[in-house]
């Protein structure tokens, strides 16, 4: 590796993303789709029967496949509780800010049926479309994330400190989130900027970032009347 320099070369970058696109991206995402790793709401046997450690492992095995230098994986396991991954990747250059990346790894309900010939576990490419429940929402986020750090290091450019923070219980509303992130804190930091792989998109031609969202309350309401 040559010394870190300042930023990445844009068509360095397309031509280096596009050296993995089908053999390790889009693979990778399609070996995900297969594994039925429902979120705990959806799944009552979700601590016992392993589709969340299939899936965690497959991801992990995509990881270690772009040899990424400086990383370490921390893995969050309190019983009772969804596991949740962190990897951290020290920086390259003179940095001192730390990035905190965010995804979650549990899928959605079915909702069946689907459209013919598509189904939630398995994943079927249409042109430039990939069907498949998790595709979208939210396996790419590991892939992606991961797939950008080394494109820095493949052309020696800085990057800062990043921690992509994994959880497993996001379709649920993560209950437990908050206590996850208590243990992680030593492994994550501090972040200065939290990039969340997890949001909406208008349109195919474009990149969309969503720079604040306004939240959302849930509660039981009874209204009583006099009559």
């Amino acid at each position: 590796m040559v010394e870190a320099k300042g930023h990445a070369d844009a068509k360095a970058t397309q031509e280096f993303v596009q050296s993995l696109w089908e053999d390790w991206y889009v693979k990778g995402l399609s070996d995900f789709i297969t594994v039925p790793n429902l979120s705990p709401m959806f799944d009552a046997e979700f601590h016992t029967n392993g589709y969340i450690q299939e899936a965690i492992v497959l991801v992990d095995n995509y990881i270690n496949k772009l040899e990424i230098v400086g990383m370490t994986k921390h893995s969050f396991t309190p019983a009772g509780k969804p596991p949740m991954i962190c990897y951290v990747v020290e920086p390259q250059g003179d940095s001192k800010k730390n990035v905190m990346l965010y995804g979650h790894l549990d899928k959605q309900p079915w909702l069946l049926p689907w459209g013919e010939g598509l189904g939630p576990i398995d994943p079927v490419r249409r042109g430039d479309y990939l069907y498949g429940r998790g595709g979208a929402d939210d396996g790419y986020s590991a892939f992606s994330c991961m797939l950008a750090i080394k494109n820095l290091q493949q052309q020696g450019a800085a990057h800062p400190r990043c921690c992509l923070v994994l959880e497993t219980e996001e379709e649920s509303g993560s209950p437990c989130l908050l206590d996850l992130l208590e243990l992680a804190k030593e492994a994550i930091g501090k972040p200065d900027v939290m990039l969340c792989m997890d949001s909406g998109s208008f349109d195919y031609e474009q990149l969309w970032i969503t720079s604040s969202l306004r939240g959302i309350t849930i509660l039981d309401l009874t209204v009583e009347a006099g009559k």
